[in-house]
């Protein structure tokens, strides 16, 4: 089975552009049609459900944690950066903006975002589409501008290094400094084997779950069928036998014909461990414990708790941390001192990690309050006013 769909695989792939040959440096994940954005996102997001479910189990849960706004005087739920990624924009509330952000990091390693501006403050944020930009670089080889494509034009947006400009989160890529990887493009071949083991699965099931035999023609005399026989009888079994509507159905034959029935053994039928093989690579590149989505043989955590703390711990908070940081970093000067912080008493699966550590930090007698309150995150109580 598993040389067969690997087969199967190499028509897939070669048929739909992945990169097979030598690597161009600076468009691994990005230049090859099956490796695309839109590639990944047709046959990927929207063509596999293990894709689909793991792009988003990640960017809903990512968009899901809390956030809270520091400055150096301590939080400000109620600072203008914090109010604009509540809103962002009319159109979008602050949950599906950043779920579209994560969405595109993990179908593209790259999130744009144009920002408005109105008397040199940001005030609206819009996501763009990764494959209609392109990125325009300076003599040094740094970006100087992004070019959006609008289907009837396209729009240039500058870079000048200020509160306002577009800005460009990006996962980390070996070849190329302007343009993240995708980390689905990682399992394109997972996807591909993934894919092409639904369609032989469905094709089975279309002719009984086996090639379903051979019609050998044996006239006393010796010969061969005619054309014109040949193309009817050929007809005869398309329209009478095959799919499901003609499974077991009696076989009338004429004179001269034999039926030899065929078979695939059960090692050749085991669809399902190619299958969960290549779910695996696809949620291992996405950074989603199997077990978060249902695969068997895969329980490698002591239970359903420990693998969404670890996935919270190694996919969502390290992915939510990189994006804070580049919003941040664009939406404000650094003289202002402004952090983004994902607030981990508020993540529901770190709960039982959070309370362990409010126990120990609770019963050290050599902490003082203060020092306990910086080691839970908190920021120093302010003195009480004197009556």
């Amino acid at each position: 089975m598993l040389t067969m769909l690997k087969g199967m695989m190499r028509r897939v792939v070669s048929e739909k552009g992945v990169a097979v040959g030598p690597v161009v440096a600076g468009r691994v994940g990005y230049g090859g049609e099956g490796q695309s954005y839109q590639a990944l996102a047709r046959r990927g997001y929207g063509g596999n459900p293990v894709a689909h479910r793991c792009v988003r189990l990640v960017a809903e849960a990512a968009a899901a944690v809390p956030v809270v706004m520091m400055t150096p005087e301590g939080e400000a739920p109620d600072h203008p950066l914090a109010r604009l990624l509540a809103r962002p924009n009319p159109l979008m509330p602050g949950a599906e903006f950043l779920e579209t952000v994560y969405s595109h990091l993990a179908l593209d390693g790259n999130a744009f975002i144009e920002v408005v501006t109105v008397a040199g403050a940001p005030r609206e944020l819009y996501p763009i589409r990764p494959d209609r930009v392109r990125i325009e670089t300076g003599r040094n080889g740094w970006p100087e501008a992004y070019l959006v494509d609008m289907g009837a034009g396209s729009r240039r947006l500058s870079l000048s290094g200020a509160p306002g400009d577009p800005l460009h989160v990006k996962l980390f890529h070996p070849l190329d400094a302007t343009r993240g990887l995708a980390p689905l493009s990682a399992a394109a071949g997972a996807l591909a084997l993934s894919n092409a083991a639904t369609r032989w699965n469905r094709a089975l099931i279309d002719n009984s779950a086996r090639p379903s035999g051979a019609l050998v023609y044996q006239p006393k005399e010796g010969g061969n069928l005619s054309p014109q026989h040949y193309e009817r009888l050929k007809r005869e079994l398309q329209e009478g036998y095959s799919g499901s509507d003609g499974a077991g159905r009696p076989l009338l034959l004429e004179g001269g014909l034999d039926w030899k029935p065929m078979s695939l053994t059960p090692r050749d039928l085991d669809f399902a461990e190619a299958k969960n093989g290549a779910a695996r690579d696809i949620a291992l590149a996405l950074g989603v414990p199997p077990l978060l989505i249902g695969l068997p043989g895969d329980n490698t955590y002591s239970n359903y708790q420990e693998a969404n703390r670890a996935f919270y711990r190694l996919t969502v908070l390290p992915l939510v941390a990189r994006t804070l940081a580049a919003l941040v970093n664009g939406l404000s000067r650094p003289e202002e001192g402004l952090r983004l912080e994902p607030d981990l008493d508020g993540i529901s699966a770190l709960s039982a990690e959070r309370s362990d550590l409010w126990a120990r930090i609770t019963a050290a007698p050599f902490l003082t309050d203060a020092e306990k309150r910086e080691a839970l995150g908190y920021q120093p109580q302010a003195p009480a006013l004197d009556s």
